[in-house]
This record gives C-alpha cells, sequence and structure tokens, in this order.
C-alpha cells in the first residue's frame, strides 16, 4: 500500500455528521465509501430551483477517496459553505460542502459520484450552486 501524499495528511475535519473514515487497506470502492443509506438520503435533493443561485460550472475528478462524505472542492467559491451539485449528464443533484481550492479543475468525493451516478474514473461537467 502507497503511503498518502503529504498534502492529504492532517487534513481539517470539515464536518461533524461525516460518515467514518475508511479502513487503511480499503481498496476496492465499496470498501472506501463509508456513507450509509441513511447518508445518501440525506445528500440526495430534488433539482435545485433558479433561486438557488448558480456559481457556475466545473470539471471535476475523483478527489481523495479515503476522504468521507458529500463534499466538492472547488475554485468557485472562497470559503466553505454548503451547496449543491448537479451532473451535466445524469440530471441528478447532490447537497454537499463545497471547499475552496486555488486554481485548475475540481476534485468531488467518491461518495458524491456515486450518488450523481457517475464513473470514478472521469472527468465529470457539474453545475455548482450554493445554498
Amino acid at each position: 500500500m502507497l503511503p498518502r501524499p503529504p498534502h492529504l495528511q492532517n487534513q481539517p475535519t470539515y464536518d461533524s455528521d461525516l460518515p467514518p473514515v475508511p479502513p487503511s487497506d480499503a481498496i476496492t470502492v465499496d470498501e472506501l465509501d463509508t456513507a450509509t443509506n441513511e447518508d445518501r438520503m440525506a445528500a440526495a435533493t430534488i433539482a435545485p430551483n433558479a433561486a438557488a443561485g448558480s456559481l457556475g460550472v466545473t470539471v471535476a475528478s475523483l478527489g481523495d477517496p479515503t476522504a468521507p462524505g458529500f463534499w466538492l472542492e472547488t475554485p468557485l467559491v472562497s470559503s466553505e459553505t454548503k451547496g449543491r451539485v448537479q451532473s451535466q449528464s445524469t440530471g441528478r443533484t447532490v447537497k454537499v460542502t463545497l471547499r475552496p481550492i486555488s486554481g485548475g479543475g475540481s476534485r468531488v468525493s467518491l461518495s458524491t459520484l456515486q450518488l450523481l451516478d457517475l464513473d470514478i474514473s472521469g472527468l465529470h461537467e457539474l453545475v455548482v450552486f450554493g445554498s
């Protein structure tokens, strides 16, 4: 097993209601995605309305698969906030924590990709909404 890169070590806890961190020997999607059915139901939403305010469209890839929860790291926000993402290809929407990053594309959690019904190895266009 490869060690975790330094930039992913000791990351801050963003949400107290996060699912547990996967076991250190986890290698499959099912082992890495520790979200429960209740977590998934809470994150699944109906399509956002226009009043929610689209922040823009981003291209996202899989982020750290060992970081639990429903989140998107994106340059479209300057501070952590609650929001939603909607897949351009599937139309599905998920409630997420939006986390700021500088430059480049966005990174999305494994649990979010699963609920959006997107392949974990692809690049995906997501519409990002603030709450």
